[in-house]
């Protein structure tokens, strides 16, 4: 497949009843200015962008933005999951303050995952909260984090435990933007991708490992193709339950490990690479408990592995730490780590009324001390 996709739009419903469109298609940043003027007009915009992201597509972003530079500030922090934090969520309100955002302003997130997160929960509690824009530039952005309005930073105890929840007006996904970034960053979004595929569609999950090699080349056509059918997936689960009450939970899968793992390693290991990890690890943690049908986390670490994503640690793990990072992650229930357990490829497990399960420490730690945990 090569040339453009054709432009795909995904709408997710909020529990205000009010939704939101996915824009996804490449070469589609251009209609940037009529949306903005449709849904989301206002009298000021602020641009927020870490400065990588800024030095490659912040002028033309600004450029596009309706009223000119009188009517839009850019705001840069530095790159990295490191200033995901409380100390630029507060130096970036005072820049709006600075430049005189009011009310009737609005956020344009431009970036990956850290970005997206960091921009709208500045919108989201920035003069009790203005409208945001999602313009993910990352694969990961694009297949996951710009859609379902989570937002936050990170704090010493583990990731996104101070944030809200705060629906974009719209998201605009140009895959085309995604064509500057290197084949590993490539790699670390198609993490999310794979899991989206791993717990609900086994076909994507079977077309992701068909497509692999254009898909780390960058290819827009085939990129587009997944980040709308992954958009797809996730405005399902989100248009049903937005705040995590219930079938939202199926999203976390290898994120109960990947996260631990993630904040264990002081953020050394990358995002897309703790997830592939948890996955590997969760599968085999149902397989233990007779959940997860037998062959599954080899299905995973070999799906993972031809999408370039490691499945091990590069070190022993420490599991009492990793234990310890679990019992204050956002998903856990009264200090005790919740788990997304998939049946097979494409099925979730679910129990009652519920998507999450408490498991054992003891058998975590096993599945643990088997990658040579100590």
């Amino acid at each position: 497949m090569n040339g453009r996709a054709a432009r795909t739009e995904v709408s997710v419903r909020t529990s205000t009843g009010v939704g939101y469109p996915v824009l996804v298609g490449a070469g589609i940043l251009d209609e940037l200015p009529a949306l903005l003027t449709r849904l989301c007009p206002a009298h000021r915009y602020a641009l927020i962008a870490d400065e990588r992201v800024f030095a490659l597509h912040g002028e033309r972003v600004l450029s596009l933005v309706p009223g000119g530079t009188k009517s839009v500030s850019a705001h840069t922090f530095p790159s990295g999951e490191e200033h995901k934090s409380r100390a630029e969520w507060s130096r970036l309100t005072d820049g709006l303050l600075e430049r005189g955002v009011g009310r009737d302003g609005c956020v344009l997130a431009l970036g990956g995952g850290v970005t997206g997160d960091l921009a709208g929960f500045v919108a989201a509690s920035y003069m009790r909260g203005i409208p945001v824009v999602q313009i993910p530039t990352s694969i990961v952005a694009m297949v996951d984090s710009s859609v379902g309005g989570k937002t936050g930073v990170d704090v010493p105890a583990g990731k996104n435990l101070v944030g809200a929840f705060h629906p974009p007006r719209f998201v605009l996904a140009d895959t085309e933007l995604a064509s500057t970034l290197p084949r590993e960053e490539r790699a670390q979004g198609l993490a999310e991708a794979v899991k989206h595929g791993a717990i609900l569609d086994s076909e994507y999950f079977a077309g992701i490992r068909a497509r692999v090699g254009r898909l780390l080349d960058g290819d827009p056509a085939d990129t587009a193709w997944m980040v709308a059918r992954s958009v797809e997936i996730k405005a399902g689960v989100v248009s049903e339950d937005e705040k995590e009450a219930g079938l939202r939970e199926v999203l976390n899968f290898g994120h109960t490990l990947g996260h631990a793992i993630e904040a264990a390693s002081d953020f050394r290991i990358r995002h897309g690479s703790a997830v592939a990890i948890g996955m590997v690890l969760e599968a085999r943690l149902g397989e233990a408990l007779g959940v997860t049908r037998s062959g599954v986390g080899e299905e995973l670490e070999v799906a993972l592995g031809v999408v370039e994503l490691p499945t091990r640690t590069p070190g022993p793990l420490d599991a009492d730490r990793i234990l310890e990072l679990m019992a204050v992650d956002k998903k856990a229930r009264a200090g005790e780590a919740r788990f997304v357990l998939i049946e097979r490829i494409g099925s979730v497990m679910r129990k009652g009324d519920g998507w999450s399960h408490h498991v054992d420490r003891q058998a975590v730690r096993e599945v643990l001390q088997g990658t040579g945990a100590r």
